[in-house]
């Protein structure tokens, strides 16, 4: 006997979210074994999952999406570009500039002996 469920064929925006999440992945984490272990330690996810994702078959729910985007700018800037919002990546890269520089400034300061 069969189980009985409800899958719904997708449409081509979740063909598209699942091909952006899949592409996203490869581009910063391959597609081998590693990726896929990488995908299941963030997100929690069973080795299939993290597969299929990686694949682009299929794309994660949204609890698991916040979850790889956390970790993965790759993602974020997938989901962000999906959504027609990609002026505020931009502004996301500005903060980890500022950080960045801020980081530099301190180092400076620690080699010269100063304050800022």
């Amino acid at each position: 006997m069969f189980p009985k469920t409800c899958n719904l064929l997708p449409n081509d925006t979740d063909l598209q979210f699942a091909a952006a999440i899949g592409a996203a992945l490869r581009s910063e984490l391959g597609d081998g074994h590693r990726a896929a272990k990488t995908v299941m330690r963030w997100t929690g996810a069973c080795e299939r999952t993290a597969r299929i994702w990686l694949s682009g078959k299929g794309g994660p729910n949204g609890c698991r999406l916040i979850m790889l985007m956390r970790e993965s700018d790759a993602v974020a800037t997938a989901v962000l570009k999906l959504a027609e919002r990609e002026q505020i990546q931009f502004g996301l890269a500005l903060g980890e500039i500022r950080t960045a520089h801020l980081e530099a400034v301190r180092s400076i300061d620690a080699v010269l002996g100063t304050s800022g």
